[in-house]
């Protein structure tokens, strides 16, 4: 067959990048054409997202995409996005813009659950939803915007997740994907459409919400403004697995349907993949979340603070003056290897930007254990804490599905280090199979191939992930 080349436009917490895969067939390649950091900005006490300079990098991106092709006597055969979760932006009934989009670390949700909890308890909303109860799920979100303006959604306002508004503003098509829609805690659990007993109790009306749509839907074609703008042609916009976790977890190289896996970024989701939800006592007890995908697979997992914690103290030491990169930073624990001191990586502490180092300091103080007392032992801190926060999962989630595993995968950035990769297979004693690392692009692509009938679903996508990007493997250190 002749290749065809999509777009895959990727946004995380903290960069974005387009990307171009191209299948032959048989293997998928990829090419990134442009990457831009992702720069929340807080206003008047408010953190936003700047989504207009987003929109704009997404067009700098797809017009850069166009030339390389060009170039190349190639056109684009389609676009996918995807964004992290549960953060949305409202549409007036003019189709405008209502404000920026608020950042999930805002305060505005601060005591939002527990206010919420008082109408519908939080083991209800659990079995409800089936989604972990965490403070910035959109649920919380909500119920901070309609306590904060009662008239929200009063006038055929229309609430579009992330990749969702993207797409809309690159299309003027509105919906709901299935998989961004699904870490909103607002669908239930066994139906998959937005709970009435949820909407109610946060007095958000169902009409707020357009359709939902499956993975590998088409949204539209680039609108003709954007298609003048950024040099391409009608190119279809599809509505692939809008959140970055469900996109990633597509890209998983494993042939066995029952794998662990990491999903590893400024988030570190812990989890498998099951065939329906899993609402027992036990996932209940260790707060297990059931976020929805492609072919009806449930991603069963929990979210920890992952990559953040080396990010923001990294940010914290340019702010200081002290500038270095990832690689120096980890060569920088390896030398501290014997600093054994472990927190709970966890801790609401580290929610909000700020002072990491600082505070990783004030929480080993208050524990009784050593604190570290250089950018070392601070980074050394942060790897062990999060090896040992995996093997607890790993327990946990065993607990949840009576499963037994034989290795854990890790996708997404965190299989650039080796450290914590090998960290990972010690504490766990299980071998790490670390990549893609680009896996949520890898998967974005995927359902867009699916989509276009290139691939046969996801065992397919799998197949072709491993054959294009053989996976490295840790084995457990003996002793």
């Amino acid at each position: 067959m002749h290749t065809k080349t999509y777009a895959a436009i990727d946004l995380g917490a903290s960069s974005g990048r387009v990307m171009l895969g191209t299948y032959d067939g048989e293997h998928l390649s990829l090419e990134e054409v442009h990457r831009f950091s992702n720069d929340p900005v807080t206003v008047g006490g408010t953190f936003y997202w700047d989504v207009l300079r987003l929109l704009h990098e997404i067009k700098t991106g797809l017009r850069e995409a166009g030339l390389v092709l060009k170039d190349r006597g190639k056109t684009l055969s389609g676009i996918g996005i995807d964004t992290w979760g549960v953060d949305y932006g409202i549409i007036d009934r003019r189709g405008k813009l209502v404000g920026n989009p608020v950042h999930y670390r805002d305060s505005r949700t601060d005591g939002m659950p527990e206010a919420i909890y008082q109408k519908f308890s939080a083991e209800a909303l659990y079995q409800e939803t089936g989604i972990q109860l965490i403070q910035l799920n959109t649920v919380f979100q909500l119920a901070a915007e309609v306590k904060d303006n009662p008239a929200a959604f009063s006038e055929r306002q229309t609430l579009l997740y992330m990749p969702d508004l993207l797409g809309y503003f690159l299309t003027g098509q509105k919906v709901s994907e299935f998989s961004i829609a699904a870490t909103s805690q607002l669908l239930n659990a066994d139906t998959g459409v937005y709970s009435g007993k949820v909407l109610d109790t946060i007095g958000v009306p169902g009409t707020a919400f357009p359709p939902i749509v499956q993975p590998g839907t088409v949204l539209g074609v680039l609108l003709p403004a954007v298609q003048e703008e950024c040099g391409l042609g009608d190119v279809p916009v599809f509505s692939v697995c809008g959140h970055d976790t469900a996109s990633a977890v597509c890209a998983v190289p494993s042939a066995d349907e029952s794998f662990a896996f990491i999903s590893s970024g400024t988030w570190s989701l812990f989890g498998t993949e099951i065939d329906t939800p899993l609402r027992s006592a036990q996932a209940v007890k260790h707060n297990f979340t059931n976020e929805r995908g492609p072919e009806g697979k449930v991603r069963f997992l929990r979210n920890h603070t992952g990559l953040w914690l080396i990010q923001e103290s990294r940010r914290q030491w340019e702010r200081e003056g002290r500038k270095y990169s990832y690689a120096q930073l980890e060569q920088s624990a390896r030398a501290e290897a014997d600093f054994t001191s472990v927190i709970n990586t966890d801790d609401a502490a580290f929610t909000p930007p700020g002072d990491i180092p600082g505070r990783i300091r004030a929480l080993c103080e208050n524990s009784g254990v050593p604190a570290p007392q250089n950018v070392g032992q601070t980074v050394q801190c942060i790897y062990i804490s999060l090896a040992a926060k995996y093997k607890q999962a790993l327990a946990d989630l065993k607990e949840c599905t009576g499963k037994d595993f034989s290795a854990i995968h890790v996708i997404g950035g965190g299989t650039k280090d080796n450290y914590l990769c090998q960290l990972t297979a010690d504490a766990t004693g299980l071998p790490v199979l670390a990549g893609p690392t680009e896996a949520t692009v890898i998967g974005n692509i995927g359902v867009q191939l699916a989509a276009d009938g290139l691939l046969n679903g996801l065992a397919d996508i799998r197949r072709c992930v491993y054959s294009s990007f053989p996976p490295i493997v840790y084995e457990p250190s003996q002793g």
